[in-house]
C-alpha cells in the first residue's frame, strides 16, 4: 500500500481539474446489479468440486441480489438523511438481461440465448424461494422510492465473442459453469485484451461494429425491465472504445462513466492514454463523469475503509468537486456467505453516518442527476 503522503497527493491530484460546485454532493455508483454470476452456494460448491478456480471475490461471493440483500441494503440507505431530507441513494449500473440457462441446455449449449431480468427472478423464486421469493418486487419498490436509480451497464455481463468461441470448442470450464446456472471467470479468454466478463472489449478494431445491435437491444431491454430509458452508461468489466459512443447517443445515453486516465484500446493490444475529468464533453456532446472515490469494503487491502473513503471525499470537497463513489454489488451480497454482506453493509452504514455528521450540508443524488446538474451549468 502507498504511504500516507503519497496517498494524500493522489487523492488531491485526481481532483485538480473538473466541474466545480460549492455543494457537498455524494454519488454512489455501484456496478453489476441485475447480473447472475454465481447461482447459489450449491453451485459454488459444484464448481469447486470440478476444479474451477476462484479468481476473485466476485467468483467467490457475487450473486444476483436476493430479498435479504435488498432488505438489508434499504435499511442501511434509509438510516441517514441529507440536508434536503433525502435518504442515501445507490446508482446501480445494472444489466437487464441474463443467460437463459435452460434454453441453452435444451439446445445442447450450441447457441447463446438470453432472457429478461424479471424472468430470471421468476425462475430463481421457484428454484430458491427462501432467497428470491419477492426479490424482484422489492427491487421495483426500491426504484419507486428513489433508493435505487439503475443506469445502463450493458445488455449482459459477458463477452459474446469469447462465450461463442468457448461454446464452439466445448470448453470444459464454460460448460461446467453453465450447467450450474453460473458464469464466473473462466480461466483465460485466449485474447490478452479481452476479459470473458467484459461485453465491449475486442481484439480486432472492426469488432466494435458488432456492438451497435448489442447497445440498441440492451437499452430497449433496460426500458422494458426498469421502466424508463437509461441516460448514463458504464461498460461491464472493461474499457469501451469511444467509437461506440455514437450508438449510445443515438439510443439516449447522455452521460458516460470513464476513467481519469483511460487506457484506450486501438486494436491488437495497442493502446493510447487519454485524460478525462468530470464535466468534460466528447465531440458528440456527451458528458464524462469520473469516479474519484473508491469504496470496496469487503476487499482486503489492509486498510480502514471508512477512514480511507472519508479522506477521498474530503479531498474532493476541498477542491469543490462532487464525490463520486465507486463500488460493486459484491460488497453487499450475502447469498453465498452472510458474513460478506454483514461486513459490507456495516462499513457502509458507518461511512454514511460519518458523512452526514461531518458535512451536515451534504446532498445525496444519483449519478444521472449529477450529470443533468452539470449539463444545466448549475
Amino acid at each position: 500500500m502507498m504511504n500516507s503522503l503519497k496517498r494524500k497527493i493522489v487523492f488531491n491530484a485526481k481532483n485538480l481539474i473538473g466541474w466545480k460546485t460549492k455543494r457537498k454532493i455524494i454519488v454512489i455508483s455501484v456496478d453489476d446489479y441485475g447480473n447472475v454470476r454465481l447461482d447459489s452456494p450449491k453451485a459454488r460448491e459444484a464448481l469447486d468440486n470440478e476444479g474451477l478456480k476462484i479468481y476473485s471475490r466476485f467468483d467467490a461471493f457475487d450473486t444476483l441480489e436476493t430479498r435479504a440483500d435488498l432488505e438489508a441494503l434499504y435499511e442501511t440507505l434509509t438510516s441517514v438523511k441529507d440536508c434536503n431530507g433525502r435518504h442515501a441513494v445507490f446508482t446501480p449500473f445494472a444489466l437487464p438481461c441474463n443467460i437463459n440457462f435452460e434454453k441453452m441446455a435444451e439446445t445442447g449449449y450450441e447457441e447463446y440465448y438470453y432472457e429478461l431480468l424479471p424472468e430470471t427472478f421468476q425462475k430463481l423464486s421457484a428454484l430458491q424461494p427462501k432467497a428470491y421469493e419477492g426479490a424482484w418486487k422489492l427491487l421495483q419498490e426500491g426504484i419507486e422510492k428513489g433508493l435505487m436509480v439503475p443506469q445502463f451497464h450493458g445488455r449482459e455481463h459477458l463477452n459474446l465473442k469469447i462465450l461463442k468461441e468457448k461454446l464452439a470448442s466445448k470448453d470444459h470450464n464454460v460448460l461446467t459453469a453453465l450447467k450450474n446456472r453460473s458464469y464466473t471467470s473462466i480461466s483465460t479468454s485466449g485474447y490478452k485484451t479481452i476479459s470473458p466478463m467484459a461485453a465491449f472489449e475486442f481484439w480486432e478494431f472492426e469488432e466494435n461494429s458488432k456492438f451497435s445491435d448489442l447497445i440498441s437491444e440492451g437499452l430497449e431491454a433496460f426500458e422494458k425491465v426498469y421502466g424508463y430509458r437509461a441516460e448514463h452508461f458504464n461498460p461491464p468489466g472493461g474499457r469501451e472504445h469511444p467509437v461506440i459512443h455514437k450508438s449510445l447517443k443515438e439510443n439516449g445515453i447522455k452521460f458516460l462513466d470513464t476513467y481519469l486516465l483511460k487506457q484506450e484500446h486501438l486494436g491488437k493490444g495497442e493502446y493510447k492514454r487519454v485524460f478525462n475529468y468530470t464535466g468534460k464533453k466528447n465531440h458528440l456532446g456527451q458528458l464524462y463523469l469520473v469516479r474519484n472515490v473508491v469504496f470496496e469494503p469487503t476487499e482486503n487491502r489492509g486498510l480502514d475503509w471508512v477512514s480511507y473513503t472519508l479522506k477521498q471525499i474530503e479531498a474532493a470537497f476541498r477542491w469543490n468537486r462532487p464525490a463520486i463513489i465507486s463500488s460493486h454489488r459484491v460488497n453487499f451480497c450475502g447469498h453465498i456467505d452472510e458474513e460478506n454482506r454483514s461486513k459490507g453493509l456495516s462499513v457502509l452504514k458507518q461511512l454514511l453516518t460519518e458523512i452526514t455528521e461531518r458535512w451536515p450540508d451534504v446532498e445525496f443524488m444519483a449519478a444521472n442527476q449529477l450529470g443533468a446538474l452539470i449539463e444545466k451549468g448549475e
